[in-house]
């Protein structure tokens, strides 16, 4: 816990003021700290960083969540959105003073959507607004929440299967919107570090390829990275931990795999199928190993939008998830360094080109009738020219 967080007067949801700009941020960036979380705060800072937004954070945990409890009971008990909204406890709020052209709110999981009521007059001092759902699965949609949505003109998704049932629920636009990652910031050109990493194993894995991936490290001296924090969840298929300064975190990962000759990317919740019931999602590994220029190797999603956002030759490698040969494997790549610099090349290629943050932000604005604005273009002029690095090297 920081030390704002420590003392209750600094603890209040607050107006982070921008670069003047006519956009306004919304972020649970004080109170939600899953390291996982810091790839939807990274979209923060992009965004940020080329509109000039203001932002509000958050705060306030506990009469957040005391107001949350208090409008679900009455919601469900009296079946009225207007009572419950009525008798809820105030939270923290941020009133704002001035207008702006677009209100964007982004939540790692629509749990944290309540959280809206930090600002009880976004709607009246915003043109237009749209928020962005990192993550949500199909059999974990709180209608409760989810019908807030309503205030909306457009919700975005960062999963594709529950495009249709949001939409139902909210009664608004829903579309799907990838996730991405600030390739400016991950991309390993124009420095070209050495890759000194052999392996990068991190996030949810296999026992089985980790314990082989351990016995190389211990008898072949590679250089194999991994978490060593504890296993957590209910089942222990998770391995997470929180962080304090996301930003700072992802530079961390951003410099690791610049440093990484193959890097592990499965898709999104590879190791628990009861969980996902055979939707398969796009996982944030693909855009943070491609970004970096790494190998990928894993197990993919099976599905047409995997296919279409990553359709280059060898974007991935497949190897099964429990590979207790993965030794053999990684030798078989290694005698054919030829195409592993192709490899490389080409995912760093397509990523600048596709999978930077500021192209799901124009997305947005596109689908909003929104111009891009002067950064946002020199931002894309930039990545083009990191492309053209990848491309050329």
């Amino acid at each position: 816990m920081d030390m704002a967080a420590s003392t209750p007067s600094l603890d209040r949801a607050r107006l982070v003021a921008g670069a003047g700009g006519n956009v306004l941020l919304f972020s649970m960036r004080r109170l939600e700290k899953l390291v996982a979380y810091s790839m939807t705060y990274e979209f923060e800072d992009v965004a940020a960083a080329v509109t000039g937004a203001d932002r509000i954070d958050a705060g306030d945990q506990n009469a957040l969540e005391f107001s949350r409890r208090t409008y679900k009971l009455v919601r469900y008990t009296s079946g009225s959105k207007t009572l419950a909204r009525l008798l809820q406890p105030a939270p923290s709020v941020v009133q704002l003073e001035r207008d702006y052209d677009l209100f964007f709110a982004t939540f790692n999981h629509p749990y944290e959507l309540f959280a809206l009521s930090i600002v009880p007059n976004w709607r009246q001092r915003c043109r237009v607004a749209a928020c962005f759902i990192a993550e949500l699965w199909m059999h974990q949609l709180p209608e409760y929440l989810l019908e807030l949505l309503g205030d909306f003109d457009h919700v975005f998704l960062g999963a594709c299967h529950p495009v249709e049932e949001v939409a139902r629920i909210s009664r608004k636009p829903c579309s799907y919107l990838p996730i991405a990652v600030d390739v400016v910031r991950f991309s390993p050109y124009p420095g070209l570090p050495a890759r000194v990493i052999d392996v990068c194993n991190i996030g949810r894995r296999s026992a089985v390829t980790h314990e082989a991936l351990l016995d190389l490290a211990r008898t072949r001296g590679i250089f194999y990275y991994y978490d060593t924090v504890a296993a957590s969840g209910h089942d222990k298929k998770q391995r997470t931990f929180q962080v304090s300064r996301p930003g700072e975190h992802r530079l961390l990962l951003a410099q690791i795999l610049q440093h990484t000759r193959y890097y592990f990317a499965h898709r999104a919740r590879v190791n628990d199928p009861e969980f996902t019931m055979g939707r398969e999602e796009v996982s944030g590994r693909f855009y943070e190993g491609s970004a970096a220029g790494t190998v990928m190797i894993g197990e993919p999603p099976d599905s047409e939008e995997f296919q279409r956002q990553f359709d280059w030759p060898d974007a991935v490698i497949q190897v099964p998830f429990d590979s207790p040969d993965i030794a053999s494997l990684l030798e078989a790549m290694d005698r054919d360094p030829e195409r592993l610099a192709r490899i490389s090349r080409d995912n760093a290629h397509q990523a600048a080109l596709r999978h930077d943050w500021v192209y799901r932000l124009r997305q947005v604005f596109e689908t909003l009738g929104i111009p891009p604005t002067p950064a946002m273009r020199e931002r894309e002029e930039h990545l083009r020219g990191i492309a053209a690095m990848a491309q050329a090297h």
